[in-house]
């Protein structure tokens, strides 16, 4: 092995090296205790999901225990997600971290080597990403409190194989990295054969690939963050704005916002979710959302841009009290005795013209009402669009029906053929307020 000295910090930092027991971290591990006098601590997840792992995780212990060096290990019990490799991905990494903070070491390093850039390379570009997601894994990389270093990426996956011949290091073989059902294992057996064909030095090619975009991604991204200051504050995009750059730029811009927002986790936000959010952003409909991976949602209201949490409904329906407040959402409703006033704030009914109980409830497709003083009828999503109630608001917004579903007033909107003038019989009066009127006399 060579050139790797350059990777390795001073001898008085601790480092932490993830080992799962293959030939490339055995490689690592068995390298970094025989060049280094730095402490060295062995971090091992037990993924739990085949039977060698239990074999694994026990060769691993008594190695560390020959070489006394630290030993740590997590043995993930169960997982909840559809992704395994995704969530496998996210607990080992926490694992790491806390490994790190216990033995107060800023450096966490992996064995990807040659190979493993070439494939990662390959299935960024199949699958779309951005400058610096298409340059793969880098060498090192700096987190908010530790830095991984990956020094093997200069080496080939037969370079570290001959490595543990050399030194009789003993290793155990995933066998799972040779299931074809997997992307990255495809590549593996069907690509990079060719490749190596072609240039028995390609992975050398590569990284000189990676390293150039990456060059060209960190001088990108000190323009994206200074126009990106001036644009998106309190996680809101400011659309007209950002319609000024060009397409480019506004590219880079949501990449970066996407990957703060999911903690620069890979392989999450592709091409499509980003050309998906420059079409709600470019359509002339005001109000619109497409949905993002973990339960994230984009929503363009207007002027702005907001990528939060998808929010939960309130419930589909609920009773009217006509003794106490109403609350649904940010919109309060009360029966008060009597006013003067005839806004679409106030609805007068006479019962013996709806259906007892009512309800509040969601707006629900083709919603229509039939207008009060008027001919005919008009979507509520109509009504909703000429108030320019915000589409976040809509799905909250509530509309109050009697017991038949007759849409009998949208408060503070419109209100419907049921509703009657201060000088005809009524027998109950509802006013409209904001929330933070709920004490007003």
């Amino acid at each position: 092995m060579i050139h790797i000295e350059k990777f390795i910090p001073n001898e008085e930092e601790n480092i932490v090296v993830g080992c799962s027991a293959g030939p490339d971290s055995m490689a690592l591990l068995h390298y970094l205790i025989h060049n280094r006098k730095n402490k060295i601590i062995c971090c091992h997840i037990n993924h739990n999901v085949r039977k060698e792992s239990k074999e694994e995780e026990k060769y691993l212990k008594n190695y560390c225990q020959k070489q006394n060096i630290p030993f740590e290990v997590y043995k993930i019990e169960k997982y909840q997600e559809k992704n395994f490799e995704n969530e496998a991905r996210i607990k080992r990494y926490n694992f790491y971290e806390q490994t790190l903070k216990k033995y107060n070491s800023h450096y966490l390093f992996l064995a990807h080597h040659g190979d493993d850039l070439i494939e990662t390379i390959i299935m960024k570009i199949n699958r779309g990403s951005n400058l610096e997601g298409y340059a793969g894994i880098k060498e090192i990389s700096k987190q908010k409190d530790y830095t991984i270093i990956r020094p093997f990426l200069s080496y080939t996956k037969e370079d570290l194989l001959d490595y543990d011949e050399r030194n009789n290091i003993e290793y155990f073989i995933d066998k799972t990295n040779l299931d074809t059902t997997y992307t990255r294992n495809r590549i593996r057996a069907n690509i990079l054969p060719v490749l190596k064909k072609e240039n028995k030095d390609i992975h050398k090619q590569f990284l000189k690939y990676s390293k150039v975009l990456l060059e060209y991604n960190t001088y990108i991204e000190e323009v994206i963050k200074e126009i990106e200051n001036n644009i998106y504050k309190d996680n809101v995009l400011d659309l007209n704005l950002f319609k000024k750059e060009k397409t480019f730029i506004q590219k880079n811009i949501l990449y970066h916002i996407l990957n703060n927002t999911y903690q620069n986790i890979p392989n999450i936000i592709t091409d499509n979710h980003i050309n998906n959010i420059l079409k709600i952003i470019n359509s002339p409909t005001p109000n619109l959302s497409i949905d993002l991976p973990k339960n994230k949602q984009a929503r363009k209201t207007y002027n702005k841009l907001i990528i939060k949490e998808k929010e939960k409904n309130p419930p589909l329906s609920y009773k009217v009290s006509l003794q106490e407040e109403n609350i649904f959402g940010s919109i309060l409703i009360k029966k008060i005795n009597k006013t003067s006033e005839n806004g679409n704030d106030i609805c007068r009914l006479n019962t013996k013209n709806i259906t007892l109980p009512l309800y509040f409830r969601n707006k629900l497709p083709g919603d229509k009402i039939s207008l009060y003083n008027s001919p005919g009828t008009k979507k509520v999503s109509d009504i909703f669009i000429d108030k320019k109630v915000s589409k976040e608001k809509r799905e909250t917004y509530p509309i109050l029906v009697d017991a038949n579903d007759q849409i009998i007033w949208i408060p503070n909107l419109k209100k419907s053929k049921f509703n009657s003038n201060s000088e005809e019989f009524y027998d109950i009066i509802l006013k409209y307020c904001e929330k933070e009127e709920k004490n007003e006399q």
